[in-house]
This record gives C-alpha cells, sequence and structure tokens, in this order.
C-alpha cells in the first residue's frame, strides 16, 4: 500500500510543482510554460509508464495542452491592464495556425530522440535570447511585418512551437521589441500568441497519438490528462502573480536566471537524447 501511494505521490507533487512554475514564467515572460513543462514531463511520464519513444511526445503534447490554460490566465490578466495589441494577433493567427498544423504533422513523424534533440538545441538557442545583452535595445521598424514577412515569421513561429511544445512567446517578443513595441506590451501580446499555437497543437497530438501503443497511463493520444489537470490547475494560481511581477519591475535580473535554467535544461535533454 506504502509503494502504491509513493508511486503516485512523486509525479503527482512534480506536476503540481512544475504548474506553479510554468504559471509564474508565464506570466512574467509571456511564454506558455512549456521550457518548464516538458522537462518536468520527461521526468514524470515514465513513473506512468510508456515506452521512451512514446515519451517524448506525449510530453511535447501534454505540455501544448497545458499553455492553453496558462496563456489564457495570463493573456486575461494581461488586458485587464490594456497591453494586448489585439490587432497583432487577429492579423498573425491565420499563419500561426498554418504553422502550427505543420509542426503537429512533423512531429507525428520525428522519433522520440531526435524530438528530445530538436527540443534541446530549441531551448539554448531560446536561452541566448534571455542571456546575452539585447541586440537591438535596437528598433528596426516602427510597424510590424506585413505581407509575406508576416507569413513566414508567424508561420515558422507556430510550426517551430508545435515541435518543441511551448508558446512561441520568447520569439513573438523579440520581434515586437525590435519593431518598437515596448517589452510589457510584447510580453502581453505573446501570451496570446501562446493561445494560437496550444489549441490546435494540442487537438493535433491528441489525434495523431489515438492509434499509437505504449502510452503512459491516462494518456489521449499524445496528450496526458491527468499531467495536464495537475499541472493546468497550479498554473493558473501563478500566471496573475507573474504578471503583476512583470509591470512592477525591470526583468533583467529575472531574464539572467531564466537564461541559466534553459541552459541547464538544453543539457539535461540533450544527455537524455543521447541515451535514448
Amino acid at each position: 500500500m506504502h509503494g502504491d501511494v509513493m508511486t503516485w505521490l512523486l509525479p503527482l507533487v512534480a506536476m503540481l510543482g512544475a504548474g506553479l512554475f510554468a504559471g509564474f514564467a508565464a506570466g512574467i515572460f509571456g511564454i506558455g510554460g512549456g521550457f518548464v513543462v516538458v522537462p518536468a514531463l520527461f521526468v514524470v511520464l515514465p513513473l506512468l509508464g510508456g515506452t521512451h519513444d512514446a515519451i517524448a511526445h506525449v510530453a511535447i503534447g501534454t505540455s501544448a495542452a497545458t499553455i492553453i490554460v496558462t496563456s489564457i490566465r495570463s493573456l486575461l490578466a494581461h488586458a485587464k491592464r490594456g497591453a494586448v495589441e489585439f490587432e497583432v494577433l487577429k492579423t498573425w493567427a491565420p499563419w500561426i495556425i498554418l504553422g502550427d498544423g505543420a509542426g503537429v504533422l512533423l512531429a507525428g513523424h520525428v522519433d522520440g530522440r531526435i524530438l528530445t534533440m530538436i527540443f534541446a538545441i530549441g531551448v539554448f538557442l531560446m536561452s541566448l535570447n534571455f542571456l546575452l545583452p539585447k541586440v537591438g535595445g535596437k528598433v528596426i521598424s516602427d510597424t510590424m511585418p506585413s505581407g509575406i514577412a508576416r507569413v513566414g515569421i508567424a508561420g515558422g513561429l507556430g510550426t517551430f512551437s508545435a515541435l518543441l511544445g511551448i508558446g512561441g512567446g520568447t520569439i513573438a517578443i523579440m520581434v515586437m521589441t525590435l519593431c518598437g513595441r515596448s517589452i510589457h506590451r510584447a510580453i502581453a501580446t505573446a501570451s496570446g500568441i501562446g493561445t494560437l499555437i496550444a489549441i490546435p497543437s494540442a487537438i493535433g497530438f491528441a489525434l495523431i497519438g489515438l492509434k499509437e501503443g505504449g502510452l503512459p497511463w491516462g494518456s489521449l493520444g499524445y496528450v496526458n490528462i491527468p499531467a495536464t489537470l495537475a499541472i493546468a490547475s497550479m498554473s493558473v494560481l501563478t500566471a496573475p502573480l507573474g504578471v503583476a511581477v512583470a509591470h512592477a519591475m525591470p526583468a533583467a535580473p529575472l531574464k539572467k536566471i531564466f537564461g541559466v535554467y534553459l541552459v541547464i535544461i538544453a543539457f539535461v535533454m540533450f544527455r537524455n537524447a543521447i541515451r535514448m
């Protein structure tokens, strides 16, 4: 009996903790929290059973499902402060969703080891954005990209984010600040981009995994329902707290800490991929 309790207690505590951290990160940095959730799921999901190859796909799909809740909570909190540029969300939405679909289809044809490697490389590249001084306090334009540039950036953002199980906020923030938006407006709008990416991603991963074997207990396709509920329930509590901190203080020291965290995660995930 004691063994059964411990078997469930450890994953539950880990998932609740990941949810608290993911919600706070989503609010303060405008990201969906996938950089927190995916590594946590790589540790937790094997405790629920499932094959090595399935774990990578379920971690990405479940992360996308949790981001739906986290990013919507973040978006509403930012919108109350009037910081969200809904026009950007409206014009980027079709291309993000198309790119998202392409990313999910691509993920369905990539094995778990390669998917883990892609995540590790993506996380490392994203860490540079938090660690290096802004290549640009510079502004290269005073308007957001339009036409082919918008299609390329928004579509690429959707594809890349679907493959990594993230909300795509980091890239969106870089684009918006380069186009003259304040960091606070960029973070606020990025939380909405997370929602646009997460909904089709989660649905796509659930569908492409429906006929797969070797899934952890409680999985609907490549989305693990118990993990989604545990993480999402905690993230809604801390996302508004992250938003409040983001609006109240300069994020520079926190960005450095988060950047170091991402480098460590990239190293751990890369090592996992090599050992698979």
